[in-house]
């Protein structure tokens, strides 16, 4: 049985997209793929998959690489990290060349977003060592829950009864943490609920305006931090739609979790949605329609009912088996390139012995 150890430190900050969708992925690949025995932390195997960009796991990358090959699981690049991290100018160089450097490391890359295909290109990696794989959440942890138990739910969470409008990300400038609140002043009959901590603390973009920002909430906005990934289902189901403001993703974790649940999605009209979300979510074209779009969700039954329709389309699209079926490809394929190299050099070295 060939084996595959994942590799991964994501769990060192809390609250972060990556820890989700690495816990999401390796339960994913246990579940479905049974075919292979599957390992965290542990050795390295005929596929060392790591899915964060450590010192360490650079370091086991000569040995893993001489038993079997290397994935490197793109979570982010340094244009996502500017707007993530305040750093010195001198330690964002280094840091964001060793970024690159881990990643051309890789005999195989794996993005969340085939928008980052042609971007990873541009850093020199050639095309043929990367694919794209979805982000996928459990059906099971994020489900619907009976419409009776909203009101419940809102009390536990000291919310208020009516339309409530949910967001789920890190406090940084680029989530739009600040159009959040703004949206908030400009529609008081609605309720703001949003879910996330400066996961990064001081150095987290936007930290000293952000916390300013704070201090002043609009009366219909309610701050929860952090939320144990275990209970966010039950602040999903207190919702009624899911508002990402964010200037910049790859795949939020958040979205896949919401149209699990089936609620509404409102996303900023950004390019690296354009593939993967179109067809799924509804989109504005800055502040004015973005906070439109939340209005008319709480007015217009039918548009409320077309936003549930378009997650549960999605819901379906980004199944566990069916991105399952993604991944068994593609170690498949990782695996027998593998195996072709090896007979491949064991010819040309008895070819050679023959020859002398």
């Amino acid at each position: 049985m060939k084996k595959i150890v994942m590799l991964s430190r994501a769990d060192m900050v809390k609250g972060q997209g990556v820890l989700s969708a690495h816990d999401e992925q390796v339960a994913l690949v246990r579940e479905f793929l049974n075919e292979y025995e599957v390992e965290e932390n542990k050795g390295i195997g005929d596929v060392t998959h790591i899915h964060t960009i450590n010192p360490g796991f650079l370091l086991r990358l000569p040995f893993a690489r001489l038993k079997g090959s290397s994935v490197g699981y793109v979570h982010f690049l340094p244009q996502t990290l500017e707007n993530s991290i305040h750093l010195p100018k001198w330690m964002k160089k280094i840091f964001y060349k060793y970024v690159i450097f881990f990643y051309r490391r890789m005999d195989h890359l794996v993005t969340v977003n085939p928008y980052f295909v042609e971007v990873l290109q541009e850093y020199g990696i050639p095309a043929e060592k990367i694919s794209y794989i979805p982000n996928v959440v459990s059906e099971v942890q994020f489900r619907p829950l009976p419409t009776k138990n909203k009101p419940y739910l809102r009390k536990k969470y000291h919310l208020k009864e009516g339309f409530t409008v949910l967001s789920v990300g890190q406090l940084q400038k680029r989530k739009g943490f600040l159009e959040f609140l703004a949206a908030a002043e400009r529609l008081p009959q609605l309720q703001f609920v949003w879910v996330g901590v400066f996961a990064f603390g001081k150095i987290s973009d936007g930290y000293e305006e952000i916390r300013r920002s704070m201090k002043n909430l609009p009366k219909n906005v309610t701050l929860l931090g952090y939320v144990e990934r275990e209970r966010m289902n039950e602040v999903y189901n207190l919702a009624d739609v899911l508002f990402l403001p964010s200037f910049e993703e790859l795949f939020p974790m958040t979205v896949l979790e919401s149209m699990s649940v089936g609620l509404p999605v409102v996303l900023r009209k950004l390019p690296i949605y354009k593939e993967i979300l179109s067809d799924y979510c509804l989109f504005g074209d800055g502040q004015e329609e973005l906070e439109d779009l939340l209005r008319q969700l709480s007015e217009d039954t039918d548009l409320y009912t077309e936003g549930c329709g378009r997650s549960l389309d999605g819901k379906q699209y980004y199944s566990r088996r069916h991105v399952a079926e993604m991944w068994r490809a593609f170690y498949s394929r990782v695996i027998r390139e593998r195996e072709a190299k090896r007979r491949k050099k064991l010819r040309l070295s008895v070819n050679a012995g023959r020859i002398e």
